[in-house]
């Protein structure tokens, strides 16, 4: 499986390391990885009129040297344009001794109409903002149009952020080694990269396991195992139970996409949860979820009680206030051994839930960090984030990644934290990027859908970091397979192909 992210400093130990293990040497390690940027630039650009090849001092430089050789050697017109000099007995100073090109400084650096620009500057490990010659050649490329082939990730993005240091070049094809890292997922460097190569150069999956890495490419291969298919036995309450709650008369319609929701995604049983002034309204639209008035604790607990649902959602629709805060603590103490008869086993905190604790977060973490509390899923936008955790949002030397780990071990709870690059962290560490994200689910009441995927699977056992991911994954599927014109509305069905093929990818469930 090769879907783990790498940092910067685990890709240099897995470099030390697969050296160490006497597998390939540096020089080694460095030719495959300019054999591989090359093979790509050959067959992407065989009309290429000339081929510029900008070098660092460093590895990244070194690689560029192997591209210039093979390029020359394969009769392409290939210029390197060097912004210092390997440092002396390196492997990129061996890499630049067996260039027949001699380079030319990079203050220098000019292309022509029809050349393309292999990017061979810094890379993934890059720390600080490009300035000088670096900065002019990216205003050079950009101003041309080049086409720009980056090696491991284009110059000026951070590798472990995704940040924009300065500057940056704007790639077409970006060719990596052996994982991948955060800065090709988060935005804005995911707009940088263009198409993702990723080349294997000898780096073994024993060597990645070595690291236990944390940080993860969504992809289903991640929580495939643990994605609920039903056994041959199943009944509906076998499936699990969701509860949802609804706002006021004039504010139902986001508790129903959930509910609707939870059911696509496979819960057996699904009731919204309404107060009795809006029952009607919900009654009025509702078939095969179910309804029930709950006006307070007690009607909670009543339900809880005699129906025994496994997940809930708090929060779609609901509104800002002491009811709210009353409720989301209700459900997080349903675990507490006095209330062991009506435990829950996952919430869904979205929207006014988080919001509602804005002035209390301390609160609210207390509450979900109690030995009995339900696992807890926290469904974010940037700006619900910030009101929840202020100085973590707050925090411009952090990434994305940073602030969704951090904020979920001071909540023990899962953190979505939404966007185009949405990040999913638990509270142990681990984390996932998700990188099938789709414009069209920026509509309203698609998180609401969310929530509800989210739940569903939580009714169903999965665990709710795996929950979280999939409901994410599966919800920017949809969203792209449905594509222009989606509304919330559409959503739920369009789960169902999504949810099909990943039934049929995981081996059934027996017979307990």
């Amino acid at each position: 499986m090769s879907d783990e992210l790498l940092t910067s400093a685990e890709m240099g130990e897995a470099d030390r390391l697969t050296i160490a293990a006497g597998q390939i040497d540096g020089i080694g390690l460095m030719r495959r990885a300019g054999e591989a940027v090359a093979g790509e630039v050959l067959r992407r650009y065989p009309s290429a009129t000339h081929v510029h090849v900008l070098c660092g001092p460093g590895n990244n430089g070194g690689d560029g040297y192997v591209v210039a050789r093979i390029l020359a050697g394969s009769g392409a017109a290939t210029t390197v344009w060097a912004s210092g000099a390997p440092r002396p007995q390196s492997d990129a100073a061996l890499a630049a001794a067996q260039c027949p090109i001699a380079p030319r400084p990079l203050s220098g650096f000019e292309a022509e109409p029809g050349s393309i620009v292999v990017d061979a500057l810094y890379g993934a490990g890059l720390s600080k903002p490009l300035s000088g010659d670096a900065a002019r050649a990216v205003g050079v490329a950009t101003d041309r149009r080049l086409p720009v082939v980056a090696v491991d990730l284009s110059s000026g993005v951070s590798g472990d952020s995704g940040k924009v240091l300065g500057v940056a070049f704007t790639a077409d094809v970006t060719v990596t080694f052996a994982r991948k890292k955060p800065g090709h997922l988060l935005l804005p460097g995911r707009e940088r990269c263009g198409e993702i190569v990723l080349a294997d150069i000898g780096i073994g999956d024993d060597i990645i396991a070595r690291l236990q890495p944390r940080t993860f490419e969504n992809r289903p291969a991640h929580w495939l195992r643990d994605f609920p298919v039903p056994a041959v036995d199943a009944h509906k309450y076998k499936r699990g139970h969701v509860g949802v709650f609804s706002g006021g008369p004039s504010a139902t319609g986001a508790a129903r996409l959930s509910a609707l929701a939870a059911a696509r995604s496979g819960a057996g049983a699904v009731t919204v949860l309404s107060p009795g002034s809006a029952m009607q309204v919900n009654a009025n639209h509702l078939t095969s979820i179910m309804l029930r008035k709950a006006d307070d604790v007690a009607d909670i607990k009543e339900f809880v009680g005699e129906r025994r649902p496994s997940a809930f959602v708090l929060g779609p629709g609901f509104g800002v206030g002491d009811k709210t805060r009353t409720f989301g603590l209700a459900l997080l103490a349903s675990g507490e051994p006095q209330d062991a008869a009506t435990k829950v086993d996952g919430l869904v905190f979205d929207a006014d839930a988080i919001t509602a604790f804005r002035d209390a977060p301390d609160v609210l973490f207390e509450a979900a960090r109690r030995p009995y509390a339900p696992a807890l899923v926290m469904t974010p936008h940037e700006g619900e984030f910030a009101r929840l955790f202020p100085d973590i949002a707050g925090d411009d030397a952090s990434s994305k990644l940073d602030k969704a780990r951090a904020a979920a071990a001071r909540a023990n709870a899962v953190v979505v934290y939404k966007g185009a690059d949405t990040v999913i962290a638990a509270p142990d560490g681990r984390a996932a990027i998700n990188s099938n994200g789709a414009a069209w689910l920026a509509t309203a009441g698609s998180g609401d859908v969310l929530s509800g995927i989210s739940a569903g699977l939580l009714a169903q056992a999965m665990p709710a970091f795996e929950a979280a991911c999939a409901a994410v994954w599966i919800h920017a599927e949809a969203g792209s397979r449905f594509g222009a014109g989606l509304i919330a509305e559409d959503l739920p069905l369009a789960l169902v192909p999504v949810l099909r093929e990943l039934v049929d990818a995981r081996p059934r469930v027996p017979v307990e």
